[in-house]
């Protein structure tokens, strides 16, 4: 059964309801303009089905949509579907074994799944793995020089670039000669995602990019894909268990459950839906709930009845 749709509350009546009504109807017209944009989606994903091995069915007509110039995040706990999807979209099944059996994926209205992973780079569509996996014997610079491969630019245009990157990641700039296995979580995180800003994308498909970060490090590492997304309109698809923060800097978002989308909106309106709040981050219209709480789930999710 599909979730229920998302709606606006209406303000409780008191003092403060035309400023609440007035937050409502922002609200609405973001969820109303992010719908308007979707509608010339970049990236577009149409019923597509995965199965591994020819037997393991992993997504079930997964259908979602990136437009252009927003961050979307893609939810969800531990093997929901998230790192199979954005592989299906950048081609890296195949290495595993994995193939999209049914719908299509298209990028600014082409179909892309049957092209190679280099042929996505060249079109502007990069992928961060989930772990970073940078070259831990090369430095930080030569990773970073490795994001260009697929570019025929001069010595001066890849300086150009270099130094794009170390504008949104100046810890990079101070730790460029030191080798890439000997930086810190955070540091390779940050040399895996300005690799792939090396090739100009237009699209970046990040995946789990807080997985093992402290706090601090990952409110700077989405902090800096925000500015990424506003100064240089690079669109994401953001793959993340920490639902909290994804929310909290994305536009839009889908929540993937066993290889299916059970529920989407504006990310403001997800934050604030109760199924999401229970569920995902442990909290209820009671406040925080203890883990015995939320792992003995006295409410029934809606999707899985």
């Amino acid at each position: 059964m599909s979730a229920e749709p998302l709606s606006v509350v209406p303000p409780a009546p008191g003092p403060d309801a035309a400023l609440a009504g007035a937050a409502s109807r922002a609200g609405v017209a973001a969820a109303a303009s992010v719908a308007g944009a979707a509608a010339s989606a970049e990236l577009s994903l149409n019923n597509i089905e995965v199965i591994y091995d020819h037997v393991i069915l992993v997504l079930k007509g997964v259908s979602l949509q990136v437009p252009t110039g927003r961050i979307v995040a893609l939810l969800g706990a531990n093997g929901a579907g998230k790192t199979t999807t954005l592989k299906a979209i950048s081609n890296l099944l195949r290495a595993e074994r994995g193939n999209v059996t049914k719908g299509t994926i298209e990028y600014r209205g082409k179909r892309i799944d049957k092209l190679s992973p280099n042929q996505l780079v060249k079109m502007g569509v990069c992928q961060v793995m989930e772990g970073r996996h940078c070259f831990a014997h090369l430095t930080v610079e030569e990773n970073l020089l490795t994001g260009a491969f697929t570019r025929n630019g001069s010595r001066g245009e890849l300086r150009t670039e270099l130094e794009r990157v170390y504008h949104y990641f100046p810890r990079l700039k101070q730790r460029r000669t030191s080798l890439a296995g000997y930086t810190s979580g955070g540091e390779q995180q940050m040399t895996a995602v300005g690799r792939a800003l090396m090739a100009r994308p237009s699209m970046i498909l990040l995946d789990e990019p807080s997985m093992g970060l402290a706090p601090q490090i990952v409110e700077e590492i989405f902090s800096i894909v925000r500015d990424l997304n506003r100064k240089e309109s690079v669109s994401f698809l953001l793959a993340e268990q920490n639902t909290m923060i994804a929310l909290r800097f994305a536009d839009y978002g889908y929540i993937l459950e066993n290889g299916r989308v059970v529920m989407d909106g504006a990310a403001a309106d997800l934050g604030r839906n109760e199924d999401v709040k229970e569920f995902y981050l442990g909290l209820s219209t009671a406040g925080r709930k203890s883990f015995r709480e939320v792992k003995h789930y006295r409410r029934r999710k809606r999707w899985l009845a």
